[in-house]
């Protein structure tokens, strides 16, 4: 579960009483594990690090794309081996690979015990007493599992921040993505929910929380009456003192001049951080995707975002190789990645598969074709994000303390305000502090995607 893991075995428990959970995938998969670790813990289940001393096995999967897939049935294949040589009775595969696959996956796959879908997450316990008859695979739709519950247990699995899911499904049909059909239709979670467990990480020693969803600014276009994500912001931010919040994955259209002004007007509880997936700048090729806008459209909102919210840091994420997606077309977006110029940037191959509405486009791309694209774009990126990171030598910034390194230089390693867990670089720092506090710290220096600072003082 992570090097900086909260779970804990606490030893002496009969052996039919251990379980390994292994969560593959992106921050709401690790929400969902969380989920399912509170309720076996709360059980009387104790978790173990060590797959060949439990009982039971569960991996969550990710099958978003073809190189999730190969790792999620590459994961599963390696720790089926800990049934033969091992104290493993159950393995229990969750969450999407089931549900993209369906009940053809137990054929597949005659290692795994249970299959237990993203609409049946809240059935673990019952998979691993043996109350679900195996070979199982119980895949209900996804809606009709309940929504997250501030009351419900979940044990956090980072120290000093934590991720916390605010609805679930998604209301987009972007042609390439297949999250509709693992996780259904949007479902906002309740605002007072929200701030109730948001209260609870802080109580837990959570310094930071990131909000995330498949896309948070849809957050409360479905409830009755209708919210935003300014709302919930702002409540939070009032709410919840001594934390800062961030929000990951935003939809372009969905970025209202209300939510720039709620983050602008709470510089010291919300990130100014915009994590926002444009998938690509040609007008046609964002036509074919589902999505709506263009190069212009993208480039007005983030000159908006950096006019409205002072110091604001700028993720997206790119697809290269769509089926029809010319030379023309990828010379467009590596020309709006240098003129927008974010400070981060991912960027991934079109990934095909037969159960998407863009398999069925003409004009599919090569994969050596749009592999050599993607590579193009991250060499830009790289020497963009040189010169970001340089023009931010000798300014300050409030950095969350995280860890200890092995480096004389830089005992400390965390991450600043401008830098998300998991996909972006950490902050390298000396001086007073220790892990587990907000400081603020002056760059110093930089690498291609991390940064050096000093310690001024705590915040």
């Amino acid at each position: 579960m992570g090097p900086d893991a909260r779970v804990r075995n606490t030893g002496g428990e009969p052996p039919g009483k251990t379980f390994h959970l292994v969560s593959l995938g992106c921050a709401r998969n690790l929400v969902d594990s969380e989920r399912v670790l509170g309720a076996l813990s709360s059980a009387g289940w104790v978790h173990t690090p060590d797959p060949s001393s439990a009982r039971a096995i569960l991996v969550n999967t990710c099958g978003f794309i073809q190189s999730a897939i190969d790792e999620s049935i590459d994961t599963i294949l390696e720790l089926a081996d800990y049934k033969k040589n091992g104290m493993c009775v159950c393995l229990a595969v969750l969450g999407c690979l089931p549900q993209r696959f369906g009940a053809d996956i137990a054929g597949a796959l005659p290692e795994v015990d249970v299959f237990l879908g993203t609409g049946a997450l809240d059935k673990a316990l019952e998979a691993l007493e043996g109350r679900l008859a195996a070979p199982a695979c119980v895949l209900p739709a996804p809606e009709t599992m309940p929504l997250e519950s501030s009351g419900a247990p979940r044990l956090r699995t980072t120290l000093y921040y934590s991720f916390l899911k605010i609805m679930e499904g998604c209301r987009a049909r972007c042609a390439y993505c297949i999250i509709p059909k693992l996780r259904g239709p949007a479902r906002s979670r309740a605002l007072s929910d929200i701030l109730a467990e948001a209260r609870a990480l802080a109580a837990s020693g959570a310094l930071e929380i990131n909000l995330v969803a498949q896309d948070t600014t849809a957050w409360g276009m479905d409830l009755l009456p209708a919210q935003n994500l300014a709302l919930l912001l702002d409540t939070l931010a009032r709410e919840v003192p001594g934390v800062r919040f961030r929000f990951l994955y935003a939809y372009p259209a969905h970025v209202t001049m209300d939510l720039l002004e709620t983050v602008a007007a709470h510089p010291c509880a919300i990130c100014p951080y915009f994590d926002i997936p444009v998938q690509h700048a040609s007008a046609r090729v964002l036509k074919r995707m589902g999505r709506p806008g263009s190069a212009r459209d993208l480039e007005a909102l983030f000159e908006n975002i950096r006019h409205v919210v002072p110091g604001a840091v700028l993720r997206t994420t790119l697809l290269t190789g769509y089926p029809g997606e010319t030379e023309e077309d990828f010379n467009g977006l590596a020309a709006f990645l240098r003129k927008i110029r974010f400070d981060h940037a991912g960027v991934f191959v079109y990934s095909d598969r037969e159960d998407l509405p863009s398999h069925r486009l003409r004009g599919h791309v090569p994969e050596d074709v749009a592999l050599e694209r993607r590579n193009r774009l991250m060499e830009i990126q790289a020497e963009v994000s040189r010169e970001m990171n340089a023009a931010r030598t000798g300014t300050d910034t409030p950095a969350l303390v995280l860890g200890r390194t092995e480096r004389k230089d830089y005992p400390l390693w965390g991450r600043t305000t401008g830098q998300a867990p998991d996909v972006d670089g950490i902050c390298l720092l000396k001086g007073g502090a220790a892990p587990g506090q907000w400081v603020r710290a002056r760059v110093t220096g930089h690498g291609d995607y991390d940064v050096f600072a000093e310690v001024l003082c705590r915040l």
